[in-house]
């Protein structure tokens, strides 16, 4: 008997002025950037989030807490992998992803395929079990006004 389970992921952060882009593990030439703890990549927190919650493991803040130093700036697709790690002891297996991004700038569609291809190497699937998407704000409220951006993500595991 094969059993499913569903997970939602959100995450959120602030855009500041000459700080570096990471969304997806790809590097966004723009003039602001994600600012967090980590490498503040809002796509793959918002995997994270998801597929942890799907397998009941809590939350991203639960396993990498914004106030250990050893998560300083890292690189959002170790934490993928950690998370990864963490469902396969359990007997899960993606099923599959699936993402929406809302920013008004940059636009990210020529950066999805290569967003794909970090994103399968780090969970060890096929990217075409990812699906990410992009919206605006309309101009509307803070991530209108370019100051922050918003990742949602849902994925599905399955353990036979």
């Amino acid at each position: 008997m094969t059993k499913i389970r569903v997970g939602f992921g959100f995450d959120v952060h602030q855009l500041k002025e000459q700080h570096p882009f990471i969304l997806g593990g790809v590097n966004l030439a723009h003039h602001s950037g994600s600012f967090g703890h980590s490498d503040a990549d809002v796509l793959l927190h918002a995997i994270c989030d998801a597929l942890l919650g799907a397998a009941n493991l809590r939350d991203i803040g639960y396993h990498f807490s914004n106030k250990d130093e050893k998560w300083k700036g890292i690189s959002s697709l170790i934490l993928l992998q950690h998370v990864m790690n963490l469902l396969n002891d359990k007997g899960w297996q993606i099923g599959n992803i699936d993402c929406m991004v809302c920013l008004e700038a940059p636009k990210i569609n020529p950066h999805i395929p290569a967003m794909k291809i970090n994103i399968a190497a780090a969970a060890g699937i096929s990217e075409d079990d990812i699906s990410i998407k992009a919206t605006t704000n309309e101009q509307l409220g803070f991530i209108g006004r370019e100051e922050g951006v918003v990742a949602y993500a849902v994925c599905l595991i399955e353990k036979t």
